[in-house]
């Protein structure tokens, strides 16, 4: 079982109603497992009662999930979104400013970037560049 990072810590998984690829999903569908290359634009039509999308980071250079976060934000859907894979610590805050509720690592990278390093970013409504200019 993986980790689940987020604004307070680690956490095991609490999701327990499993997820179904995007090309088998049927109409009722509980929650999707999503490639870092789709196109959110088509996704976000085909969300009706998905209450959990995960979408997948193959690479932490692999940006192309956080644009799919803030499509579906934008898009009016208030599901859990769940970033999956290779996202860093580094990479929290972002993560989180484009929509995402939490992320899903493994052990291994859990070992390398411990919770106090995710946790240190944490407080990320705080430190973006647009705060800073209102401040």
């Amino acid at each position: 079982m993986n980790v689940i990072v987020t604004d307070q810590g680690f956490a095991p998984d609490d999701w327990t109603d499993g997820f179904v690829s995007l090309d088998d999903a049927a109409n009722d569908v509980v929650a999707l497992d999503v490639t870092s290359d789709t196109d959110p634009d088509d996704l976000a039509e085909r969300l009706g009662g998905v209450k959990m999308v995960r979408v997948d980071f193959p690479s932490f250079a692999d940006g192309r999930g956080f644009t799919i976060a803030r499509t579906l934000r934008l898009k009016g859907y208030k599901g859990r979104l769940r970033a999956k894979g290779h996202v860093l610590a580094d990479q929290y805050a972002m993560a989180r400013r484009s929509g995402f509720d939490e992320v899903e690592i493994d052990h291994a990278l859990a070992a390398r970037q411990p919770e106090d390093q995710w946790l240190a970013r944490a407080n990320w409504q705080d430190h973006d560049y647009q705060a800073r200019l209102r401040g």
